[in-house]
C-alpha cells in the first residue's frame, strides 16, 4: 500500500469580521456613556440585632429620633428635647429638625451615633428625608452654602 499524497494544497477560508466591528463600534460608545450614569452610593447603617442583651455604651449623649405618622420627636437620656409635627400638606418640614440637630452637634461635638426609630406606616421618602436631615446640615460661611456631618452613625429600628 502505497499511500499518495495529494498536490491539492487546501486554501484557507477568510474570516468575514465586518459585523464584529460594527457591533464594536455600536457597543463601545453606549457602554462608556452609560458607565459614567451608573454609580451606587452606599449608605452604612447601624441594624439592631435579633435579641441583643449587650448594653450600648454610656456616652454624654443618647440621642434618640423616634418618626410617628403625626409626628417626629426627639429626645436623649433625660427626656423629650423638642417635637415636630406634621404639616397640613401631610410632609414634615426638614428644616428645623437640621436646624435642631446642628444646635445638638455643636453641645455634643464627641457624638457621632443616633437612633431613629420608625413607625409602621412610615413613607419611604420620609425615611430618607429624616436619615439625611440627621447624619449632615448645610451652613453658610463667608457667603457660601457648605454641607457639614451631624451625625453620620445611623442606627435605625422600629418604634414600639
Amino acid at each position: 500500500m502505497i499511500r499518495r499524497r495529494s498536490s491539492k494544497r487546501r486554501e484557507t477560508a477568510d474570516l468575514d469580521v465586518t459585523a464584529f466591528m460594527n457591533l464594536m463600534v455600536v457597543l463601545v460608545p453606549f457602554l462608556l456613556i452609560t458607565a459614567v450614569f451608573s454609580r451606587i452610593t452606599i449608605l452604612e447603617l447601624n441594624l439592631p440585632a435579633e435579641k441583643s442583651n449587650s448594653k450600648p455604651p454610656k456616652e454624654s449623649l443618647q440621642l434618640k429620633l423616634t418618626v410617628l405618622e403625626s409626628v417626629i420627636r426627639i429626645s436623649d437620656r433625660s427626656g423629650l428635647i423638642r417635637s415636630f409635627r406634621v404639616q397640613k400638606d401631610g410632609h414634615f418640614d426638614m428644616k428645623p429638625v437640621s436646624t435642631l440637630m446642628m444646635k445638638i452637634k455643636k453641645q455634643s461635638d464627641k457624638t457621632r451615633d443616633v437612633r431613629i426609630l420608625f413607625g409602621k406606616n412610615i413613607k419611604y421618602d420620609t425615611l430618607v428625608q429624616v436619615m439625611d436631615a440627621v447624619r449632615s446640615g448645610v451652613v453658610t460661611v463667608d457667603g457660601q452654602a457648605q454641607q457639614i456631618e451631624l451625625f453620620p452613625s445611623i442606627s435605625i429600628g422600629e418604634a414600639g
